[in-house]
């Protein structure tokens, strides 16, 4: 399984972003092989509209199941909703400690967006 987690920094130990549109990297991380990829955000940080949309297509792009971010904007979670991929809201430590924690199945898959578009 692949996982997208929102994050402040490019390695396991960086924090997760609570942004989603507009954090500065997403990690994508592969439980079957334990490896995994830093992707740069920069487009979105400053994006007048549309961050959530263009972030949420980018990580669809990299055939995630599931997304873990502090939070979700609607277009953003539509987006990841229509791909299939779940999304987790949590950001309150490292992203290694969010891959061990959907691989041990103890976050809870939001059903609808938990913040107003254009958050930042």
């Amino acid at each position: 399984m692949k996982i997208a987690v929102s994050s402040e920094g490019k390695d396991l130990d960086s924090n997760v972003d609570p942004r989603f549109g507009r954090a500065k990297y997403f990690i994508i991380y592969d439980t079957e092989t334990d490896e995994y990829s830093a992707v740069d955000n920069e487009q979105n940080l400053q994006a007048a509209q549309g961050a959530g949309i263009q972030a949420a297509q980018n990580v669809v792009g990299y055939k995630v199941e599931v997304a873990v971010s502090g939070n979700f904007g609607p277009k953003a979670f539509r987006t990841l909703s229509a791909a299939g991929i779940k999304a987790a809201t949590w950001s309150e430590g490292s992203i290694r400690e969010a891959v061990k924690m959907v691989k041990e199945n103890r976050l809870k898959f939001a059903d609808s967006a938990n913040v107003e578009g254009h958050w930042s």
